[in-house]
């Protein structure tokens, strides 16, 4: 029974830590409000940086620091975007094991499991406008 009870709060945490996403961020570029392709962006984390042409998808992994995109186009002004990573909502499940009968002490083993329930890490799609010189 004692297998168990660990068992299942493992299983927990693996089911917890599962993200959605596949960890790539879209990448578009506007200007008033239309769709404005093949500007040059360079996307960078502390992760490491990508050079792309929009609209791109760029696989940035798992929010690294700052998400920081700037971008430049023949005819418009460098833009820039920054973007932090937000952090999931948490709480921590205590799973006990242990106790005691008569003169025997009880002893406790408490587990912590962080659970996230959404959020964490960067938008999935980020629009940066661009604005005519």
């Amino acid at each position: 029974m004692r297998y168990l009870i660990l068992l299942s709060s493992f299983a927990l945490a693996a089911c917890a830590t599962m993200g959605a996403g596949n960890g790539s961020v879209a990448i578009e570029t506007v200007s008033n409000g239309q769709a404005l392709a093949g500007a040059n962006c360079i996307v960078s984390t502390n992760a490491g940086n990508w050079n792309v042409m929009t609209p791109a998808m760029v696989p940035v992994g798992g929010a690294n620091g700052d998400l920081r995109i700037i971008c430049n186009k023949s005819g418009y002004r460098t833009s820039e975007v920054v973007y932090r990573p937000s952090g999931p909502v948490s709480s921590n499940v205590g799973v006990g094991v242990g106790g005691g009968v008569g003169r025997n002490v009880g002893v406790g083993l408490g587990l912590g499991i962080p659970i996230g329930l959404g959020g964490g890490g960067y938008p999935s799609t980020i629009t940066v406008a661009m604005n005519p010189q």
